[in-house]
């Protein structure tokens, strides 16, 4: 399996290689996190000037008109350097889904400001209860004259304390399971009856539980079609969990260079440790792995925008699969090959091991992803 980038993806590559080595080292990233929000507001304000946060946003409304195959460069480098400013809440989810679902209206007033950096957008669809099942939505939107009344939980929304709109899905029709009966609904997080907890999260981001007590919102807010929300939903996680991919083939790489350049220096028995055959060798796995994960990554992520649906989810499926045993595997051994003190807050790999965890939890694990990939025809 191979692929090649184009010179627009090669210099994209570099761009971001560059940013992250000379402006987001480890310690960096540190004092990033210990801001307000859990991101640095100036990074942001870069990616703007760099076009990266217009990179995929449709041109006819101030984007590049990016495909998933430029995204995922950009988030491989991401990867590389544990980035935790809010692309993936923002772009990858919000801006996907206005692109997607919104009224030109709604595309007009609001891709453009995502592109430049003036609008920050939250995903909420996880529930306490849902699991990865994306039809259960138990949160619910009543009709209450030319407006909407939400009761109900939101889980892990990343992000929502620091944006400037939500993207909430709530049934307004049929049973908690059922596939048709779910909305989009736009909500301001300052509206009244919307109650934020907000905590950080094990790999350096920010999250929120959000509880709606009969929180209204107008019809004007309602993003695409009433009750045909699964279908927008289903589009926008395939393309995330690529996207997610890439983010944890970047950060699988620099993982397994942390660890072979330790096990380089790390001397014993007045030898370094890397001499011995046997930690080649776990090496090796570990190189592998990251390899066959970002060729499946890859492989997805231009059947997104082109494969037909089935192909689409099988690929996305068999990627999701190989980043949570590639990143488990090589979290694992990089942690185990530093010693103890791979185990302490001052090493960086034991950071790469919490972000890849949590990449392999979110939006489907190994095991999910398994049955998946087998149930599709």
């Amino acid at each position: 399996m191979s692929f090649a980038f184009n010179e627009d993806q090669k210099l994209l590559a570099e761009s971001v290689d560059r940013f992250i080595l000379d402006d987001y080292s480890f310690e960096q990233r540190r004092r990033t996190i210990a801001m307000d929000g859990g991101f640095d507001k100036e990074n942001w304000e870069r990616f703007g000037a760099l076009g990266w946060l217009a990179l995929p946003i449709p041109e006819e409304f101030g984007g590049l008109g990016g495909s998933t195959v430029d995204v995922a460069v950009l988030l491989e480098g991401f990867g590389r350097g544990l980035v935790v400013e809010p692309y993936q809440s923002t772009i990858v989810l919000g801006a996907e889904t206005i692109a997607l679902a919104g009224s030109v209206d709604q595309k007009k007033s609001l891709l453009e400001k995502i592109a430049e950096g003036n609008k920050l957008i939250s995903f909420a669809h996880t529930e306490p209860r849902s699991r990865f099942n994306l039809q259960h939505v138990e949160l619910t939107a009543t009709k209450d004259g030319e407006s909407y009344k939400l009761n109900g939980e939101k889980a892990v929304v990343h992000n929502a304390e620091t944006a400037d709109l939500i993207i909430v899905s709530a049934r307004t029709s049929g049973d908690i399971r059922d596939k048709d009966g779910i909305t989009l609904f736009l909500v301001d997080p300052k509206t009244e009856g919307l109650e934020f907890r907000s905590y950080p999260t094990i790999d350096g981001l920010r999250a929120s539980e959000l509880s709606f007590d009969s929180v209204v919102v107008d019809s004007e807010q309602v993003l695409g079609d009433l009750n045909a929300g699964l279908n927008v939903l289903e589009r926008v996680i395939d393309r995330a969990s690529v996207l997610l991919c890439a983010e944890a083939a970047g950060a699988m790489d620099t993982a397994v260079k942390l660890t072979v350049d330790y096990i380089k220096n790390r001397e014993q028995f007045g030898q370094p440790i890397g001499a011995f055959q046997v930690l080649q060798h776990r090496s090796v796995e570990m190189l592998g792995a990251k390899d066959f994960s970002r060729a499946l990554t890859y492989r997805a992520a231009g059947l997104i925008d082109e494969g037909s649906p089935n192909d689409r989810a099988r690929a996305v499926s068999a990627a999701k699969v190989e980043a949570g045993l590639g990143g488990k595997l090589i979290g694992q051994e990089g942690v185990q090959l530093h010693g103890g003190m791979g185990m302490t807050d001052d090493m960086a790999i034991g950071h790469f091991f919490k972000r890849l965890t949590m990449i392999d939890a979110l939006f489907g694990n190994v095991d999910f992803h398994r049955r998946r990939f087998s149930q599709i025809s």
